[in-house]
């Protein structure tokens, strides 16, 4: 008979880094989002890697075919053929790239002070198409560094736990990894969306400073995790691959310095719902003074 608590303690041991992240999306996701709608985020976005990456390791959809080696049986914990931290980290992933996409696309708030960076955490964009497309695509950006790393686990401490049936064009990883990686994102959080659009609306409010701080943070443990892939990458030896991550996120992390210092305008494609919020925000403002 399996001892799950004892199991589960052994995942944690042996992937401390993992739940490190996973707390750090907890704490930052509960202050951002409130702990309904982050046990929501976790539940959707984990159930739906499960069953994607369960899916892949039978009939290739959507990741293509790969397979999970089964060497740590025993010493982690295992959802059918699949380990539990391998699904789970697509949660925290999700979220922190939700945070760097709303950065982008979030208005600042009305009537601040433009050369401070704050802003406006509106109901309508927040959980808008372009948001959905841009957490997909950075999503998928991260998995252009974590998995030609991750491939070879047996090369640090990750170990050998998953292979492909051939080599792929990247780096041994299948452009349809790639592509999976994308519909997985959209799909969980177009679920996510659904059901956060009819939740009670959240307590903080338009012009609330802890909201950029809140995201800010979420950018952090995007950051952490790229950082930690590309140390490991070089760490083993691939400074080719270690480079070609850092020529992928050169231009991302100038463009997120250039929002940060408002330096970069919200995409027009928003300033429709923007100007919505700005006049209503306009509105209180004439009636508090």
């Amino acid at each position: 008979m399996i001892d799950l608590p004892l199991l589960f303690l052994k995942t944690v041991i042996l992937r401390p880094y993992v739940f490190v992240f996973l707390i750090a999306f907890l704490i930052t996701a509960r202050w951002l989002m409130g702990w309904r709608r982050t046990s929501l985020f976790l539940l959707v976005s984990w159930i739906t890697a499960f069953i994607c990456e369960f899916s892949s390791t039978r009939i290739g959809i959507p990741f293509g075919f790969y397979y999970y080696t089964g060497s740590t049986v025993g010493q982690e914990l295992y959802l059918s053929n699949v380990p539990f931290m391998d699904s789970l980290s697509f949660t925290f992933l999700l979220f922190a790239s939700y945070c760097l996409a709303l950065i982008f696309l979030l208005p600042p708030v009305p009537l601040s002070d433009r050369r401070r960076f704050q802003l406006t955490l509106d109901p309508t964009i927040r959980t808008s198409g372009p948001v959905l497309l841009l957490t997909a695509m950075f999503l998928t950006f991260i998995d252009v560094v974590i998995d030609p790393v991750a491939l070879r686990g047996d090369r640090w401490f990750l170990g050998l736990i998953y292979g492909y049936p051939e080599p792929g064009l990247y780096f041994g990883i299948p452009l349809a990894n790639f592509l999976g990686w994308a519909i997985v994102g959209l799909i969980a959080l177009s679920a996510y969306f659904f059901i956060d659009r009819r939740l009670p609306p959240l307590s903080c409010g338009v012009g609330d400073k802890a909201v950029t701080t809140y995201l800010l943070l979420g950018c952090a443990l995007y950051y952490g995790v790229l950082i930690f892939n590309l140390a490991m990458t070089f760490w083993i030896g691939e400074s080719f691959l270690g480079l070609v991550g850092i020529m992928i996120y050169t231009p991302v992390t100038a463009l997120l310095f250039l929002r940060i210092l408002n330096r970069l305008p919200t995409p027009s494609i928003l300033d429709a719902p923007r100007a919505a919020v700005e006049e209503s925000f306009a509105d209180l403002h004439k009636r508090a003074f």
